[in-house]
């Protein structure tokens, strides 16, 4: 008689002892054992955390132990266990590990691998190939694709969590409901009352600090004493939530009536407009996706209103990037006038064509630069690698924690946030018909080398910006990426040509460009497959950098730079002006958020700038899904590069009058997961 002892690690939940049979299967190279019974009584000695040792006795010796089977039978109750993970010791003292890290439930098996990470070609016996392309079958049925809006990128085939594999729902402990956790905040935040009065207008700016008063957060203080002035104005489009929309300009658009006697009085090298375009001290901000999107008309009551504007920014001589002109419309020269917005204008008018611009910024940031091009695009990655990868496939043990929750959270603002009547209506001019719309036109601009971060920064002409924290941070951040990336990849890949056939990767990239985003252009640039280690390093970069960095820098900021209503309304309820002259307070008060949508919007810009609890920030992978060793010292070598990071930006911080955290490591969460 030979014994194996297997040690079971459970996590995840406490157990009252209602668990009913679970059988334990060992797989070896020469035999397979008998089931082993893991009885109600195994399952009440059970807490979270707890590692149980298990004998499995057998006649011959199983050879090395390859597989672990784990089935589960109901009887009264149909209860769910969590496994982390089942190390296995043979008689002769070898150790066996088999990450797991998923729920057992219903009448399913569970088959596991071990740890070892291996590609598909290196699978040699038909069993563990057989068991390979069984696992992926399986899951390519329990992941598929869906249209949910006609040219969106894909997602799940689910219309509520609840729906969801239970390996990415959300935990049982974490609460996804938004309008519960909305309420909460503007519960939280003191502002029930306001609420009750939901259609009616601030009498002044000052009346916004009725909701500002339990506010404790340094930045947006300093927002709210400082959101007029111009500095601050132009300070946002670097390091502000949306820092992704100023671009060198070099020719100004033909649809801009800017010209050099508008402007003169706001450069300070006296030099023309034309000189300095040459120079590269021109910038601008350009809303064009919102041309002609029809503004949120859910509320019978509120007419809202949509802008498309171009904003010129000037760096200055003392290295200021400030707004220098401001156009609200986009009739060509033929169609009439467009009125061009100065700082030497009255005060009213210059006030309320920055608030036009700070409004369209606030939508496009929602709907393009956050809901498109950090959730859904990670969502695309996320089930295109669990229809494809095996789970003993290195870059599926490498992506598996980067995508952590990003499928659940999804599918919940789907089902509550932004479907019909859903909370993104109640206080945004892009609510309604207009999400659809704005999706669909930044998707024909979605490119795969506009997710690569030092590929968007060029494009947009911006190396050079002065205090570009966002960028300077962000390069760091992707460079640690990177590296970990290349040093897995040539620790799993011994040539280019590995790559080349590996056929899960090749599918998986297909997956991705001919599925998850079959609505991009077809000079959208997502590579259909790829030859070379130097390719593969890139695409994994981009897939753990836009579910970890870019997303907290669009995200996290959102209550700091958002919550002062004025510095970024999220509707307006008065048409942009036409002509200079013509508004007074009254007419701005008119024309921002009213006391219910102020109430709505502060709640939600609150509720999506919090961490989530236990949180797992970049580099933190509690859960052991590589057991080589060269791998786990990959990872270290990781975590102290963005340690490093951490230091040199919280160095630089101290000398900031507002700290810029969004990208240091330390605050970057693994996944979009909020």
């Amino acid at each position: 008689m030979f014994t194996y002892t297997v040690s079971v690690c459970t996590g995840k939940q406490e157990f009252a002892g209602t668990i009913d049979h679970v059988y334990l299967t060992l797989t070896g190279t020469e035999r397979c054992s008998d089931r082993t019974l893991l009885d109600k009584s195994f399952f009440e000695r059970f807490a979270r955390g707890t590692v149980m040792p298990i004998d499995v006795h057998v006649k011959e010796t199983l050879g090395d132990i390859v597989l672990v089977k784990l089935e589960k039978k109901n009887f009264l109750f149909n209860d769910q266990w969590y496994c982390r993970c089942i190390s296995v010791t043979s008689p002769s003292g070898d150790r066996f590990d088999f990450p797991c890290y998923r729920w057992i439930a219903s009448e399913e098996a569970v088959v596991l691998r071990d740890g070892m990470a291996r590609l598909s070609h290196e699978d040699k016996t038909s069993l563990l190939n057989d068991h390979r392309r069984t696992e992926l079958e399986s899951r390519q049925q329990l992941f598929r694709w869906k249209e949910w809006q006609p040219g969106f990128p894909m997602s799940i085939d689910a219309n509520s969590g609840k729906e969801l594999p239970l390996d990415v729902q959300f935990e049982a402990a974490k609460s996804v409901d938004f309008n519960v956790n909305f309420i909460k905040a503007i519960n939280n935040l003191g502002l029930n009352k306001l609420k009750s009065l939901f259609q009616k207008s601030w009498t002044d700016i000052e009346d916004f600090q009725e909701i500002f008063m339990t506010i404790k957060d340094p930045v947006s203080e300093y927002v709210m004493q400082n959101w007029e002035k111009d500095f601050m104005f132009g300070y946002q489009f670097l390091n502000g939530c949306n820092p992704v929309m100023i671009s060198k300009c070099v020719n100004l658009p033909d649809e801009f009536a800017v010209t050099q006697e508008m402007v003169k009085g706001s450069l300070d090298r006296g030099l023309t407009l034309q000189e300095e375009l040459k120079e590269g001290n021109i910038y601008i901000a350009d809303y064009g996706i919102l041309e002609g999107v029809r503004a949120n008309a859910t509320d019978p009551n509120t007419q809202q209103y949509l802008a498309a504007p171009f904003c010129l920014l000037y760096k200055n001589s003392q290295n200021e990037i400030l707004p220098i002109a401001i156009q609200l419309s986009r009739q060509t020269p033929a169609g009439g006038t467009n009125t061009v917005f100065l700082p030497s204008d009255n005060h009213h008018d210059w006030m309320l064509a920055k608030m036009w611009v700070k409004s369209s910024d606030f939508n496009v940031h929602q709907l393009v630069t956050h809901l498109l091009r950090t959730h859904m695009t990670s969502e695309v990655f996320a089930i295109a690698m669990y229809r494809q990868l095996a789970a003993v496939h290195p870059v599926y043990k490498l992506l598996i924690p980067h995508v952590r929750f990003t499928i659940a959270i999804n599918t919940a603002a789907r089902e509550k946030l932004i479907c019909e009547d859903g909370i993104f209506e109640k206080a945004n001019a892009t609510g309604g018909t207009a999400i659809v719309e704005v999706i669909q036109k930044a998707m024909k601009t979605l490119t795969y080398k506009s997710l690569c971060f030092p590929e968007s920064i060029k494009s947009r002409g911006v190396e050079d910006l002065p205090n570009y924290y966002y960028r300077d941070d962000g390069m760091m951040v992707w460079e640690a990426v990177k590296s970990f990336v290349s040093d897995v990849v040539k620790i799993c890949y011994d040539s280019d040509e590995t790559v080349q056939k590996d056929k899960e990767i090749q599918a998986f990239v297909q997956d991705v460009c001919f599925s998850g985003m079959k609505n991009c252009p077809k000079n959208c640039e997502f590579p259909d497959s790829l030859t070379s280690r130097e390719q593969l390093v890139e695409f994994l970069t981009v897939v753990i950098f836009t579910a970890s960095a870019q997303h907290a820098a669009v995200n996290f900021g959102q209550y700091d730079w958002f919550s002062w209503v004025p510095n970024s309304p999220s509707t307006m309820r008065k048409p942009p002006p036409a002509q200079k002259g013509q508004v007074d307070m009254k007419y701005i008060m008119e024309s921002l958020p009213d006391r219910g949508r102020s109430s709505w919007h502060l709640g939600a810009v609150w509720a999506l700038s919090q961490f989530q609890d236990n949180e797992l920030f970049l580099g933190e992978y509690p859960d052991t899904y590589f057991t080589e060793q060269p791998v786990m010292e990959a990872a270290k070598i990781f975590r102290k590069k963005l340690a490093e990071v951490t230091n040199i930006i919280k160095s630089r911080n101290e000398n900031l009058q507002v700290p810029y955290c969004y990208l240091s490591p330390d605050r970057i969460p693994n996944s979009v997961a909020v």
